[in-house]
Parts: C-alpha cells; structure tokens; sequence
C-alpha cells in the first residue's frame, strides 16, 4: 500500500489536524506536541465524521454525541461509543508527513 501525503511539517502546527482521502478510509492525522497520531475519521457510535468536535490531550471528541477516542490506540474512551477506530501508521520523511490505511497489508 502506498504512503499518502498529509502536509508539510509546517502546515500541520501542534493542536491541528488534517483529512486525508485513502482507498478505503478517510484519515484524520493530528499533531499533538510535535508528534503525529492518525485514525480513521468515523465514529464507531453512528459511522459519522469525527473530527469537528475538537480535542483534549490525546482525546478527539466526536461533534454529533461527545464520545472519545484515544488518538494514540483508537480505543474508545466514553460512550456512547465502545468499539475503537482503527488506527493508522504515520512517517516523517524530509519535512513530510505521510500515512497510509495498512490493515489489508
């Protein structure tokens, strides 16, 4: 599976996110303190969008029903969610940032 182009590493400053598109899954990578974190951008409650609803630390909060997700495993924090999001790989290469969807890999 081929690694997807996220940003510059200046493009994407800490407390930001960015969607990108992957075959089978939308990606949201996010810079916490100048370390990159991706998830699939779906919540596992109602398959809705999940980025949106902000962040707190390591927590990403769904805008439709406040459930968290930790960043870091996918795990699912609070309900109304209990199933994780998939989590992603992600690189830095040259001032690059990159991730790819592995779970057919």
């Amino acid at each position: 599976m081929n690694w997807i182009r996220v940003a510059a590493t200046g493009e994407l400053l800490p407390g930001e996110y960015k969607v990108v598109a992957a075959a089978e899954a939308d990606i949201a990578v996010f810079n916490v303190d100048g370390n990159y974190y991706a998830i699939e951008d779906v919540c596992t409650h109602d398959g809705s969008e999940l980025t949106g609803g902000g962040t707190d630390g390591f927590e990403v909060i769904c805008p439709r029903h406040g459930a968290r997700f930790d960043m870091r495993s996918g795990m699912a924090l609070t309900p109304p969610a209990y199933d994780p999001v998939s989590t992603f790989p992600v690189k830095v290469e040259d001032d690059v940032i990159y991730t790819r969807d592995d779970r057919d890999d």
